[in-house]
């Protein structure tokens, strides 16, 4: 598998689950299966709690708006400060 950063095409999409983190770095075969990933690991928002979790598709979510995460091929990302 490759390494694959995603981020918003716009920084100021509300949708982005984490405003503080500019672009998730995930593994995946191709850019389409990064973005499923993505879709998955965020599929919408606000998120709910697991006693009223929310729907896989809400406000927040990405799904059907190809054009608005960018995902590019990226080097093997630093390892997390211990």
């Amino acid at each position: 598998m490759k390494w694959f950063a995603i981020s918003p095409r716009d920084s100021a999409d509300p949708r982005w689950p984490l405003p503080e983190t500019p672009r998730i770095t995930l593994k995946a075969e191709n850019a389409n299966d990064a973005r499923r990933r993505f879709e998955e690991a965020y599929p919408s928002e606000p998120f709910g709690t697991p006693g009223h979790p929310t729907g896989d598709v809400g406000l927040g979510s990405f799904r059907g708006d190809a054009e608005a995460l960018l995902v590019e091929a990226t080097d093997t990302p630093p390892a997390p400060d211990a």
